[in-house]
């Protein structure tokens, strides 16, 4: 079983956590915070992906991440939810780019998703690790989740497994 890594940021690392949790091939989502290199080295929501590529092709992944946070909106809290795809060794850019690239005329507007080196990475506290798997009925897990593994259910049904009833 070959596994490889991403890590993923853009919107809240709970619903990031939930939405990768959910795929066939994904064996391990680490929620917490990622910061990288030149200008982007706060810390920002998160989360490392580890998979396996047998199971599961990295293109499924980043489009899986473009469509489930706001990757083509600049808003004001993108200091804390930057939305970036981050790479462990350099000859992984030039994949994200064309598969960004592709992925592209999937959507209307610009995708604005920054392809980031990993640096370093903190953990979440143990409470709010597998928050979806912990809580699936609360409020925010309703309000945000929930719609996002709808989305995964209808465009990827045979690439998901949600095991919270939704």
């Amino acid at each position: 079983m070959e596994l490889t890594k991403i890590a993923f940021g853009g919107g809240c690392h709970w619903c990031t956590e939930a939405v990768f949790q959910s795929i066939i091939g994904v064996e391990k989502v680490e929620q917490g915070w990622v910061s990288s290199t030149n200008g982007n080295t706060s810390f920002s929501e998160a989360v490392i992906v580890e998979f396996n590529v047998s199971k599961i092709d990295l293109i499924t992944l980043i489009e899986v991440h473009l469509l489930t946070h706001k990757s083509t909106s600049n808003h004001s809290m993108r200091e804390k939810y930057r939305s970036a795809i981050y790479y462990f060794k350099e000859n992984e850019v030039q994949e994200i780019e064309q598969i960004i690239e592709k992925i592209q005329s999937n959507f209307s507007e610009k995708i604005i998703t920054k392809i980031l080196k990993f640096k370093e990475f903190k953990a979440s506290t143990n409470e709010f690790q597998n928050y979806f798997q912990k809580n699936p009925q609360k409020p925010f897990c309703k309000k945000y989740i929930h719609p996002k593994l709808e989305l995964l259910k209808k465009k990827y049904s045979s690439k998901v497994v949600i095991s919270n009833p939704l």
